[in-house]
């Protein structure tokens, strides 16, 4: 069992930035791909990166390449998301997933989810 606890989410102003962090339990993290997924009222969740369990591999969501990176501490279980370049559009709950050691793109990929933590980018 892994328990994930989202954390840096707040409100900014477009142009600024944003850092989340995800903790997560258990002493197998290195083991876990982690994810990063948000969904915006009225929206499905969407994929927003991946990172695999040794931190070699990322994947991105094209509407945040370049603007958004993942990362990750295994001796801290944590995975962290910066954020720059905010737009109006990146507004939603973002949530950290634990999967596969090399995850995708697809929810199913993932076996565990935190609760969220809100991002709101005003214009």
């Amino acid at each position: 069992q892994v328990q994930l606890v989202e954390s840096g989410g707040g409100l900014v102003q477009a142009g600024g930035s944003l850092r989340l962090s995800c903790a997560a339990s258990g002493r197998t993290f290195s083991s876990y791909g982690m994810g990063w997924f948000r969904q915006a009222p009225g929206k499905e969740r969407e994929f927003v990166c991946a990172i695999s369990g040794s931190g070699g591999s990322t994947k991105y969501a094209d509407s945040v390449k370049g603007r958004f990176t993942i990362s990750r501490d295994n001796a801290k279980n944590t995975v962290y998301l910066q954020m720059n370049s905010l737009k109006p559009e990146d507004t939603a709950v973002y949530y950290c997933a634990a999967g596969f050691v090399n995850p995708g793109a697809r929810s199913s990929e993932y076996k565990y989810w935190g609760q969220g933590t809100q991002v709101t980018v005003s214009s």
